[in-house]
């Protein structure tokens, strides 16, 4: 037998053992049915991992870990699957970067205690600057839609700010539209390898030139189960530049990364990735009395991209009179202030090709900045995927929590489920329609008889794409401190392909 027929009677034994579905014959003898239509299950295991939150010793960060209940067709219930299911965080070393001498060894808290059951939040508090980064794991019924909410306070200094970051799901490759080097910012990037093995990063800088020199040519280690800080103006000695994208790959292994921002004189805040490259881009949740919007973009293909800016508001889309296009150069981050963008009302901007025969991919973000003087805070808000089925964002508090869904195409209708409280409380669920081409914000729902904080959860029941944030604002001697999450797909069920027989294989 030649060994592409083995291969192949290899290949049919492999989907078989997975599926559970294929044989050669039917238990009557007769030839198996044809295969149905691939079938969606909740996935069985999710990571995530979270930075180190801050440097300053007095930092106060809460974390808030949360499985939303199993909903929908294919959906596993809160009272099913494995007893043993868990999702719960572990403290990751600090290893040495670029310019470090040796690795950190911080006096870690205890890691947040784990979920242990779907709709109802856990919550832990670590205080000042031992707080180590966390990976984690969620299995079975844990597994779909776990998330994790890191916030910090941090009340004074140079990082003053409410530092707010939903952790990341690691992978391969990162793109951070809107970073700096210039000298009153201190941006850190966060690698974090939650794995086995070690990892090995690539960082590239592109300003508004193109390619900033790099000084580490060999690639960045990331020992297992360890977080690795690195500190942008370290990595190239080119002059500062103002706005800078990041692109984060590995050569071996994956990890999550995340930039740390501190600006003298408009606070921190995280830095989260963009959605990936893509011809349009929707930037969610510019709060109405933003004071200042500063839009960053690349385009990390072979062609050039023009890009037509509207901000879209409760009422529809209207081209802001201060920037109304933008063009990007191949390879290269451009950069513009959009003055007086907002007028009293909320919005979401929408970057689309100014000629739709050209769609030319661009990664995107937004610097947005509330207050004035020296009482100023920052926030960053990048390129929102679409909610395909469900997203969800932790850590929401009685006052202060706003909801932002922009439907830039067609309408929707979604599903706003307010979860328990970590302390106590009854779920309460909204549905909303969303016009086409418009942003809804609203003050999001709180449950009922609420103890402690809690989680929301936005399912898109029909219609168009929908893309979402949470602004979360806890104001502070005067300071208007915020932060901004995207709301993500939970991508908590995956598409599982059936087989069928099929003989034609074996032939020689």
């Amino acid at each position: 037998m030649k060994r592409t027929t083995l291969s192949l009677i290899a290949v049919a034994t492999a989907l078989a053992a997975v599926t559970g579905v294929a044989s050669l014959t039917a238990p009557d003898g007769t030839a198996a049915p044809a295969a149905q239509a691939p079938a969606r299950l909740p996935v069985e295991r999710s990571s995530l991992v979270c930075p180190a939150p801050s440097l300053s010793e007095v930092a106060e960060t809460l974390y808030t870990a949360y499985t939303p209940p199993g909903t929908g067709k294919g959906r596993t219930s809160e009272t099913g699957g494995s007893t043993a299911a868990r999702a719960e965080l572990r403290p990751a070393a600090t290893a040495a970067g670029p310019g470090d001498t040796a690795a950190k060894k911080p006096k870690a808290p205890k890691a947040p205690a784990p979920v242990t059951k779907p709709g109802t939040p856990v919550t832990a508090e670590a205080d000042g600057a031992t707080a180590p980064a966390l990976t984690g794991t969620a299995n079975g019924v844990l597994a779909p839609g776990w998330t994790v909410q890191q916030t910090t306070v941090n009340p004074a200094g140079g990082a003053r700010g409410l530092l707010g970051a939903s952790c990341t799901a690691p992978d391969t490759e990162f793109w951070f539209p809107a970073a700096s080097t210039a000298k009153q910012r201190q941006d850190y990037v966060h690698l974090t390898n939650p794995d086995d093995s070690a990892a090995v990063a690539d960082i590239e800088l592109y300003g508004p030139e193109g390619v900033l020199k790099s000084q580490i040519t060999e690639g960045i280690p990331v020992p297992a189960h360890s977080t690795v800080p690195v500190l942008l103006p370290t990595l190239t000695g080119e002059a500062a530049q103002q706005d800078v994208t990041v692109h984060v790959t590995t050569r071996s292994g994956r990890v999550g990364a995340l930039i740390g921002s501190a600006d003298d004189k408009l606070g921190s805040d995280w830095l989260p990735a963009s959605a990936d490259p893509s011809a349009t881009a929707v930037l969610p949740g510019i709060p109405a009395d933003a004071t200042s919007v500063r839009l960053v973009a690349f385009a990390p293909g072979d062609d050039d991209a023009d890009l037509k800016i509207q901000l879209v508001t409760p009422t529809g889309a209207i081209v802001p009179a201060s920037a109304s296009s933008l063009h990007v150069k191949s390879g290269m981050t451009a950069g513009t202030d959009l003055k007086d963008l907002m007028r009293g009302e909320p919005g979401s901007l929408l970057l689309t090709p100014s000629d739709p025969k050209k769609r030319t991919p661009v990664v995107a973000a937004l610097q947005v900045v509330r207050g004035k003087g020296d009482r100023q805070e920052v926030a960053f808000i990048p390129a929102a995927g679409a909610i395909e089925g469900r997203a969800t964002v932790a850590d929401n508090r009685a006052k202060g929590s706003t909801l932002s869904l922009t439907a830039p195409g067609a309408g929707a209708e979604v599903m706003i489920t307010a979860s328990a409280g970590s302390e106590g409380g009854t779920p309460v669920t909204k549905k909303l329609t969303l016009k086409a081409g418009t942003t809804t914000t609203l003050p999001a729902p709180v449950p009922e008889g609420l103890k402690g904080s809690y989680a929301l959860t936005v399912e898109r029941l029909s219609g168009g794409p929908v893309h979402g944030s949470r602004t979360l604002e806890l104001p502070r001697d005067g300071i208007p401190m915020f932060t901004v999450q995207n709301l993500e797909d939970d991508r908590g069920s995956v598409i599982v392909p059936t087989a069928r027989q099929d003989l034609s294989v074996l032939d020689d």
